[in-house]
C-alpha cells in the first residue's frame, strides 16, 4: 500500500502543475467510473481460490503473494488516490497520510474482529459492492465539486 500511496502522491504533484483547478477535477471521473463499474460488475470468486492455494504453501509465500497482488491490483487505488491527493495542499497531504496509516491499522483490527461474527460477515459480504460503489461515486463527485469542475461545466 505504501508503494501505491507514494506513486499516487508523486502523480498528484505532477498533475497539480496544471494551472486550472477545474481540469484537475476531471480526475474525479475516475472514481465515479470505478464506482459505477463495481456496481455493474458481475460477482467473481477467483480470488478466493487463489488465496486458498497460496495459504497452503506457507505464511511467508502468502505474505509476498498478497503484497504483489495488492500492488498489481492497485489501479483502482491509484484511480482514487491520485485525484484525491491533487485536491490537497502539502500540509493536508501529510495529515492525510498520518490518518491513513492509523486508520489502516484500526480498520484491519476492527475488520478482523468483525469477520469473526457470522451475522456481520454475511451482511458485509452481501452488500459490499453497493457500499464500495457509493463511496467511489461520492468521492468522484466530491473531487469534481471541490475543484469547481461541475460548476465550470454547468456554466458552459
Amino acid at each position: 500500500m505504501g508503494i501505491i500511496v507514494a506513486f499516487s502522491i508523486f502523480a498528484a504533484y505532477v498533475i497539480n502543475l496544471i494551472p486550472q483547478a477545474w481540469v484537475i477535477g476531471l480526475l474525479g471521473l475516475i472514481p465515479l467510473f470505478l464506482g459505477i463499474r463495481v456496481a455493474l460488475k458481475r460477482e467473481e470468486r477467483e480470488d478466493e481460490d487463489v488465496l486458498g492455494k497460496m495459504e497452503a504453501r506457507g505464511t511467508n509465500q502468502l505474505f509476498w503473494a498478497v503484497a504483489l497482488i495488492t500492488i498489481a491490483s492497485g489501479g483502482d487505488n491509484l484511480g482514487i488516490y491520485i485525484p484525491y491527493f491533487t485536491s490537497l495542499t502539502w500540509p493536508e497531504t501529510m495529515v492525510t497520510l498520518i490518518i491513513f496509516v492509523v486508520s489502516i491499522a484500526i480498520l484491519c483490527y476492527i475488520s478482523y474482529r468483525l469477520s469473526k461474527i457470522t451475522l456481520i460477515s454475511e451482511i458485509i459480504e452481501k452488500y459490499q459492492r453497493m457500499i464500495v460503489s457509493l463511496v467511489f461515486v461520492g468521492l468522484g463527485i466530491y473531487i469534481m465539486v471541490e475543484n469547481g469542475t461541475i460548476q465550470t461545466l454547468v456554466g458552459w
